[in-house]
């Protein structure tokens, strides 16, 4: 099956300090990933990344995602996302399990970045499991949502050295500067059409 998005309006959601929105903000000013980013969304008022999407001029939305039904929170962020004519979704620490509504809404139109090398240590604290099992390589991988926590289709991925000295914080830091890398290669990978999923295999078309 071959994923053709039918633009290049990406919709970022997030929950936090937004530090790969902002590397593929970056991307897209210089030139090197062509995109346009048609809103930032968020669950959380504080967040960091709302506040330097706002900075940048981008088109913003708070959307509180507590005391709420998922499926009616996703309905609301759907509504939103096709308001703005997204045909790309892109989680960029967005703190939330997507509930078949959101899924439906976008088939394999949604991106996530975990930073472990799936399929190791999928959900939370990922780079503490790492150390915690002894593992000699780790990194990050870009992914389709699915509705299996950290499971969709992989698209890319970049491996790291576990060093002796680190600890879950130094990990992180050499994890992310490959996120902030591969992250929006994958999604130029995808608005380009380049991508066929053939069972669990992305396939990159030249």
């Amino acid at each position: 099956m071959k994923i053709q998005p039918a633009n290049r309006r990406l919709g970022i959601l997030l929950s936090g300090r937004g530090s790969n929105f902002e590397a593929i903000a970056n991307q897209i000013a210089s030139g090197k990933l062509r995109a346009d980013i048609a809103v930032v969304i968020s669950n959380v008022e504080t967040a960091a990344g709302l506040e330097r999407a706002r900075t940048r001029g981008l088109e913003t939305v708070y959307l509180p995602s507590k005391q709420r039904q998922r499926e009616d929170f996703d309905r609301e962020v759907v509504e939103i996302l096709k308001k703005h004519d997204v045909s790309l979704v892109v989680l960029a620490g967005f703190m939330r399990i997507l509930s078949r509504v959101f899924l439906e809404a976008f088939p394999f139109g949604i991106l996530n970045i975990h930073p472990a090398l799936l399929p190791s240590f999928p959900g939370t604290d990922a780079q503490q499991k790492t150390l915690d099992y002894g593992v000699k390589f780790s990194g990050c991988t870009v992914h389709f949502v699915d509705d299996t926590l950290d499971g969709g289709p992989i698209i890319a991925q970049a491996v790291v050295p576990v060093l002796d000295s680190d600890d879950a914080e130094t990990l992180s830091l050499r994890i992310l500067r490959e996120e902030h890398r591969i992250y929006s290669e994958a999604i130029d990978l995808v608005l380009s059409g380049r991508c066929e999923i053939e069972g669990r295999r992305v396939r990159i078309r030249d």
